[in-house]
């Protein structure tokens, strides 16, 4: 199972990390922390020495009930970072967390290599033809509403079974839009209960049978401090211990915001699987 990354193949056999760079100054964890071209490049630089293979710059917060910024305030954040670690890093493979095209589109002129939609492609419709357009990698998320609503979308006549056709019909559609590379990530805190959450990862194994890399954003989210009465910069343990529960049902690439301990999870399960 592999990736096209502007001609570099990579290979998920081995499971890989997905390093988070959140520029917005209110992400769920990190938000303010990276605001200047010095602490940014210094937590990039750290990433990538710790082993990540991706690096996923966001410039919306996605958080429940965050604010709404307009496109042009997005593209304003984000495309000077992306300049920035394209000038610093040269063979670096950056992933932009967007459900808008044109951001996405001035992005990959810029630079990056892959887009991460926390919308599967279904709020723009340019969306998949843009990245059929420049043949790169797509992250098609599960979630129902937007991140304004998405908290009051947590019915479903069956979990799974909901999320699976959600999942075939996008995959169509990207397929039909002439999207090679598809990667699937269940959307974890997305439109899901806590309790649908374990659901979920319980079950993470059922979508292996859509053939396709799994990518899984668990990384200090509130289903882990909050069952474990903590808060987020005390949930790397949980995450961690999530993680290789992930990696066993069958994940691909975990999106992380601690690449490190992430890396050394990958290990272990790599130990014990091989």
């Amino acid at each position: 199972m592999t990736l096209n990354f502007k001609g570099n193949l990579i290979d998920l056999t081995q499971p890989k990390v997905m390093g988070i760079l959140n520029i917005t100054p209110d992400s769920f964890y990190d938000g303010g922390k990276y605001k200047d071209h010095k602490s940014i490049l210094k937590q990039v630089e750290r990433m990538l020495h710790d082993g990540a293979t991706i690096i996923d710059v966001g410039a919306y917060s996605s958080r429940p009930k965050a604010i709404h910024i307009s496109e042009q305030e997005e593209l304003n954040r984000i495309l000077p970072i992306v300049s920035l670690l394209i000038d610093e890093f040269p063979d670096i493979l950056l992933s932009i967390d967007t459900f808008r095209s044109a951001v996405a589109s001035r992005c990959l002129e810029a630079g990056a290599a892959m887009i991460n939609d926390i919308s599967g492609g279904s709020l723009d419709a340019d969306m998949l033809s843009t990245l059929a357009k420049y043949k790169v990698p797509f992250v098609l998320m599960h979630m129902k509403g937007n991140p304004r609503t998405m908290q009051n979308e947590t019915s479903y006549d069956n979990l799974l079974v909901d999320i699976m056709f959600y999942f075939s019909e996008r995959i169509k559609s990207a397929r039909a839009a002439g999207i090679i590379d598809i990667i699937i990530d269940p959307g974890f805190g997305f439109a899901k209960t806590l309790e649908q959450n374990y659901e979920l990862l319980q079950n993470l194994q059922l979508f292996n049978t859509l053939e396709l890399p799994i990518m899984v954003g668990l990384s200090r989210k509130s289903m882990i401090y909050k069952v474990l009465e903590t808060k987020t910069d005390e949930a790397l343990n949980g995450t961690t211990a999530l993680h290789m529960v992930a990696l066993i049902q069958g994940a691909n690439m975990i999106r992380v915001h601690d690449v490190k301990e992430a890396m050394q999870c990958i290990k272990l399960y790599t130990q014990i699987t091989k």
